[in-house]
């Protein structure tokens, strides 16, 4: 956990690679925002200190889109920096000693999709290469291509008090070429998307561009649906 969250180039792609949250020191770092950015947070914690800050309003009210990358952040890295004028901690470098058992192995990907990185494996497991498969034609990977998110079954609700904006349903897949189909309208391209549920029941299809179901799934939205908030 401590290397998941100590990870810069992690969390590069929502933060950047000036992240408010680097420190000269190490540190490993979580930010969160509840829902309808109600309530934001930071907790992470240093070789001598842990910290956690929220911020929010006293009576449940949303702060104007602040988040916890934009609110409760900046002042964690500001408490964290001024604790560690007094004491110095270990540098971004020293991570703390790792758990009995576990090992770190470079990894290599084929095809290359990133560059080699270090991964903690339990001893025993280690990996040197990850190999797609490269071999299939792309016609029986297309066959085989399947809906990961949402799982067949599962049954969503909607909550009036958080903007329609904010509800969109995570639509992943293992095919990048295939579409979305939901009540014969395609919502979205590729391997992800997003979609605005609305209630009822409801069939999402990923489909070939000739239209053809390659894989299928119900799923249920509950909710009367939602209201208008002024200014979301």
């Amino acid at each position: 956990m401590a290397d998941t969250l100590s990870d810069a180039n992690a969390r590069a792609t929502t933060f950047g690679t000036d992240s408010v949250l680097a420190t000269r020191f190490w540190t490993a770092v979580k930010t969160g925002t509840s829902k309808d950015m109600r309530d934001s947070w930071a907790l992470g914690w240093s070789e001598r200190y842990t910290v956690g800050v929220w911020l929010g309003n006293a009576d449940g009210a949303p702060m104007g889109e602040v988040s916890g990358g934009t609110g409760a952040a900046p002042v964690w890295a500001g408490l964290m920096r001024w604790l560690h004028t007094q004491a110095p901690s270990a540098p971004p470098s020293r991570a703390p000693r790792a758990p009995q058992g576990l090992v770190t192995q470079t990894v290599a990907f084929s095809p290359r999709l990133e560059p080699p990185r270090s991964e903690w494996f339990l001893a025993g497991t280690e990996q040197a290469l990850l190999r797609l498969n490269e071999t299939a034609h792309p016609a029986d990977q297309q066959a085989k291509a399947r809906i990961l998110s949402p799982t067949n079954g599962t049954i969503v609700a909607l909550d009036p008090d958080i903007p329609p904006r904010h509800q969109q349903l995570a639509l992943r897949s293992d095919a990048p070429t295939l579409r979305w189909r939901i009540s014969g309208k395609v919502v979205a391209r590729g391997a992800s998307g997003q979609w605005p549920p609305w209630p009822g029941v409801h069939q999402i299809e990923l489909v070939d561009a000739r239209g053809t179901v390659v894989d299928t799934v119900r799923i249920e939205v509950r909710g009367a649906g939602l209201r208008e908030v002024a200014g979301r």
